[in-house]
């Protein structure tokens, strides 16, 4: 599949498609844009039976959904019949559709995705007690973004039966929902009320949409050639080769690791929402300035935005809401009060979403524990902020001071670069001996910081680029639209500004010999 940073996706293949786009007619246009998912799902990893499974099946499990309910609706009206039953057995046959379609959907993201990981645990669990039989498993090639749609896929299903949205009658409008061509790598995970509208009513495309999509596109170019690729071989060699390595250098390659990840990430989304703009179609953001958080729970709410909201409503608000957690609650709070009360049982929805979290990102232990250590993170944060309250009283500390801000950023931040080093980490071994390596081997070697891939003129560069875009980040944090400023300069300015920022890509990526162009990091998962 051409990657969307390819100079054939970015030059030839998107200005192609939106010329088309622009000169079909507008009840048209829907047609090229699900006719290019489909080419792009077949260029992936050949997954596109699954993806045509999927569709099907939420398609027509949401139209029975429709169907059992307006049944139920003409059903009540009749004054003789037991209301409390009709709805009874409505509710059961909905839940039945909605589990057998999510099992269905899960069911292929599990051979695709966990097969070989639950295999390989059983066998090893039936070796432990002396059982003479292994499990064999065929190595499924999973399809390029299956976790991402799996859940928009989900998403759109449990909305019917929740009432949020109506069963679309359209086929082509879920079809287009869950394969647009630039959400199939890496997302965003989107909602059926997200972008469904827009997909299909079309439009012609405006310079607003085509020059603002285009910038957004580059920003997205600018952080992977110049900070990813970059970063690429020497994460590589700190990774790989850590028991090399001094703790210094161990620790600022988890650093550029995090740096790295995201650069990746939010780029691609830049791409994906730059592209969805030039179509006219609103894609949602999935980073908010995540760096500028105070503390880790802050920050998945700004991280990867559309996971987290995904987990929070169809994980986190129906664990925590279930009758017996309730019922646990409202003990709780007796016993432990209003903080603390609802805070335990909060903690039990909050452990269900992590885990899951980490399980989405991958099948392995690195993945299980990279969403433990940010469960204990938050729930500990929580548990003691009554205590820091208390003590920032006492102590007549004021947490809104830039010292006290910029500290807890610090500390935020520390817990970030650790929890992606257990995400990066190769194996739960090659953690261990990281961390031990970065308390024990803390010394700082400048000439072995110049043996890993990059030189001299690297760090500078990556130095001078973080500078930059935490200035357009800042800028964002504080509301200032920098691209709405660049429309507004005289046409000759905004050019040469353009033209200065692509020759500096041109001129200062990384290309060439000791640079490997890496694949979007997220489109494994």
């Amino acid at each position: 599949m051409s990657s969307y940073y390819s100079g054939i996706y970015l030059f030839v293949l998107l200005p192609l498609i939106a010329l088309i786009y622009n000169l079909i007619p507008k009840k048209r246009q829907w047609f090229l844009l699900l006719a290019n998912g489909f080419v792009y799902y077949l260029l992936g990893k050949l997954g596109i039976i699954y993806l045509i499974i999927s569709i099907l099946s939420v398609y027509f499990c949401a139209l029975f959904i429709k169907k059992i309910d307006d049944k139920k609706e003409l059903t009540l009206k009749n004054k003789d019949v037991d209301k409390k039953l009709i709805k009874k057995k409505s509710k059961t046959k909905k839940k039945l559709i909605l589990t057998l379609c999510i099992l269905l959907n899960l069911a292929f993201l599990i051979a695709f995705k966990y097969l070989g990981f639950f295999t390989t645990n059983i066998n090893a669990l039936l070796g432990l007690f002396n059982v003479d039989y292994q499990f064999e498993f065929v190595k499924l090639l999973a399809p390029i973004g299956i976790s991402f749609y799996t859940l928009s896929a989900l998403s759109y299903i449990i909305d019917v039966y929740n009432g949020k949205i109506e069963a679309e009658k359209s086929f082509v409008k879920v079809a287009l929902f869950l394969s647009f061509f630039p959400q199939i790598m890496e997302g965003p995970i989107t909602r059926f009320s997200d972008t469904a509208k827009e997909l299909y009513a079309g439009a012609k495309i405006c310079y607003h949409n085509l020059a603002f999509g285009y910038q957004r596109i580059l920003y997205g170019y600018f952080k992977k050639k110049m900070i990813v690729d970059r970063l690429n071989p020497m994460v590589t060699t700190v990774f790989n080769d850590y028991s090399n390595l001094n703790g210094f250098t161990i620790f600022l390659g988890a650093v550029f690791y995090t740096f790295m990840l995201y650069m990746d990430f939010s780029g691609t989304m830049d791409i994906v929402v730059g592209t969805g703009q030039i179509f006219g179609i609103n894609v949602p953001e999935n980073f908010r300035q995540p760096f500028f958080s105070k503390n880790v729970s802050e920050f998945w709410t700004r991280w990867h935005i559309t996971l987290g909201t995904w987990f929070k409503d169809y994980i986190y608000y129906p664990v925590s809401l279930s009758k017996p957690l309730k019922k646990l609650t409202k003990s709780l709070r007796k016993v432990l009060g209003n903080h603390y009360g609802p805070l335990v049982t909060g903690s039990v929805a909050l452990m269900a979403v992590w885990f899951l979290n980490g399980l989405w990102h991958g099948a392995g232990y690195t993945f299980l524990l990279f969403g433990l250590f940010h469960f204990i993170m938050i729930v500990g944060g929580n548990f003691l902020e009554p205590l820091i309250i208390f003590i920032c009283k006492k102590l007549h500390i004021n947490r809104q001071n830039i010292v006290y801000r910029i500290l807890q950023s610090v500390k935020m931040s520390l817990f970030v670069f650790y929890g992606e080093m257990i995400f990066r980490a190769n194996s739960v071994t090659d953690l261990v001996g990281m961390t031990k390596g970065i308390f024990t081997r803390f010394t700082f070697n400048g000439t072995e910081l110049l043996n890993l891939g990059i030189d001299i003129y690297d760090y500078i560069i990556i130095f001078i680029v973080f500078i930059f875009i935490f200035i357009m980040s800042l800028l964002k944090e504080k509301n200032i639209d920098v691209r709405e400023k660049l429309a507004n300069m005289k046409t000759w300015q905004r050019w040469l500004i353009l033209y200065i920022f692509i020759l500096i890509i041109l001129i200062f990526g990384a290309y060439g010999p000791g640079y490997e162009p890496l694949d979007p990091i997220y489109a494994d998962f």
